[in-house]
């Protein structure tokens, strides 16, 4: 029988106490419904910009986003008025179509119960909460972790750390799945071991 990408995920996965995921691009296959918020919301505002910087900064805080597009557009975005307008926009719209990544989602099933299980997202935790849920595993995670509840988000290790000190566990037995760049780093910076999970080929 073929090898899967779950079977895959599993034998890179072997040995750890706890695994963390990020959420949307990672356990949820939905970068594009968020890339598409942030074209619509600044256009609305009439300003046009390019989807590639989002995928660039994936697994930023919305805030910060918002910040490196006022740098790079020359824009003047309030970052709370756009992160508003953004998430209403996507829970209203997108969030309740939301497919799940199904390799990840099935290497989270079928752990949970043997090792400890935490989600760590630069998403605010209303969207991150009804995301879990629509994708029908909010129950099996034991600690989330969303932007805004560290004094710094990804790229740097505060979430990933706070992450495993709520789970009781050391970074050292702590795998990351991400999907984005920061999230990478950031797991890096905290001493856990990562998958990278757009690199993770048929």
């Amino acid at each position: 029988m073929a090898e899967t990408k779950l079977d895959r995920l599993t034998d890179l996965s072997k040995g750890f106490k706890a695994y963390l995921y990020d959420c949307d691009g990672t356990l949820a296959d939905n970068m594009g419904a968020h890339k598409e918020t942030y074209i619509r919301v600044a256009a609305d505002k009439g300003h046009e910009i390019n989807g590639d910087i989002i995928d660039e900064l994936a697994g930023w805080p919305v805030i910060k986003v918002v910040q490196e597009i006022n740098n790079r557009y020359n824009t003047d975005f309030d970052p709370q008025e756009f992160k508003a307008l953004k998430y209403k926009l996507f829970l209203e719209n997108y969030i309740e179509h939301t497919l799940p990544m199904e390799h990840v989602v099935g290497h989270l099933r079928r752990h949970a119960g043997k090792a400890r299980i935490g989600v760590v997202s630069g998403s605010g935790r209303e969207a991150v909460e009804r995301t879990l849920q629509v994708l029908g595993i909010a129950h099996l995670v034991e600690v989330t972790v969303c932007a805004g509840e560290t004094q710094r988000g990804k790229p740097y290790p505060d979430p990933f750390i706070k992450a495993a000190e709520l789970l009781g566990v050391t970074p050292a037995d702590c795998l990351v799945f991400e999907d984005g760049e920061a999230g990478v780093t950031a797991a890096r910076a905290a001493g856990m071991s990562w998958v990278r999970i757009d690199h993770l080929k048929t």
